[in-house]
């Protein structure tokens, strides 16, 4: 079964995984009929995100076309991107 993970938009650097992932796994994530294939480098949970590119400490967080939040440390494509790796900096005015 072909593991997926949504892109929203071209701008985001993370996709957010419709099910659970695997170390080694590959996942195929989706933007405007286009398709590329991502490797796990770790477990990822159903509804959390892989990092689509390398981003590194203090990098910006995009989904939605968004800043969500801000890279504590280095973080791997491939990677689970969570709380553990990124501080929320998410503000609604």
């Amino acid at each position: 079964m072909k593991k997926l993970a949504k892109q929203i938009s071209e701008k985001d650097n993370v996709a957010t995984c419709v099910a659970d992932l695997k170390k080694g796994e590959t996942v195929t994530v989706r933007l405007h009929g286009q398709e590329s294939q991502y490797v796990a480098a770790e477990d990822i949970p159903f509804g959390h995100k892989i990092a689509l590119e390398q981003i590194n400490a203090g990098d910006s967080i995009v989904k939605y076309g968004t800043v969500i939040g801000e890279a504590s440390q280095q973080i791997m494509k491939g990677e689970w991107v969570h709380c553990h790796n990124c501080l929320d900096t998410y503000e609604v005015k």
